[in-house]
């Protein structure tokens, strides 16, 4: 008598020996342990094809942040500061149009500006000076009016933030700085 392996003995599914197993399968035997069997070189064919994978889509990354670096926003004057009260606001479009962004004056030589789209579905922010912050309408969500910081509600991230410069009493934006947290 042969001693086999186990794991290589074919074992129908209820048991009973080969011989009073039902004909359908007879004609089509299914191999129980052998049919979690993986030979190397399929593993190895599963390796390398996953790690091409990965690597193509890091090069991917690499490639989209390449080719997304923009020229630095072209400097936009804003007006003069003594214009605008403080408290006061002023919207305008940087660094293209149709990207509305909010000056606000917040103090006698203090002026910051943000995006006046929300971080959460880009609803327009109004500002609210007396309260300290940008509020959100559609889904009642508040920004810090200093720092663009979320508050409260559901956006996560600040609103995005325009440099700005005071040059001979002028305000100038010269970029835009995106922020995460």
């Amino acid at each position: 008598m042969t001693v086999r392996d186990p794991d290589e003995l074919t074992i129908p599914p209820d048991g009973r020996p080969a011989a009073e197993q039902p004909k359908w399968r007879r004609d089509f035997p299914v191999d129980v342990p052998q049919d979690q069997y993986v030979a190397r070189r399929e593993f190895t064919k599963f390796l390398v094809l996953t790690s091409f994978a990965f690597v193509a889509g890091q090069a991917w990354i690499l490639a989209k942040s390449w080719l997304a670096r923009r020229p630095a926003p072209p400097e936009l004057a804003l007006g003069r500061i003594d214009e605008l009260p403080v408290g006061g606001f002023r919207q305008f479009d940087y660094p293209g149009p149709g990207q509305p962004k909010l000056l606000v004056r917040v103090g006698e030589r203090e002026v910051v500006a943000f995006d006046q789209r929300c971080t959460h579905l880009s609803c327009p922010v109004l500002p609210q000076f007396d309260r300290g912050r940008f509020h959100c309408p559609c889904h009642n969500g508040n920004f810090d009016l200093a720092t663009g910081r979320p508050l409260s509600g559901p956006p996560r991230r600040p609103l995005p933030r325009v440099d700005l410069e005071v040059r001979d009493g002028v305000v100038w934006a010269v970029g835009v700085t995106e922020r995460m947290s």
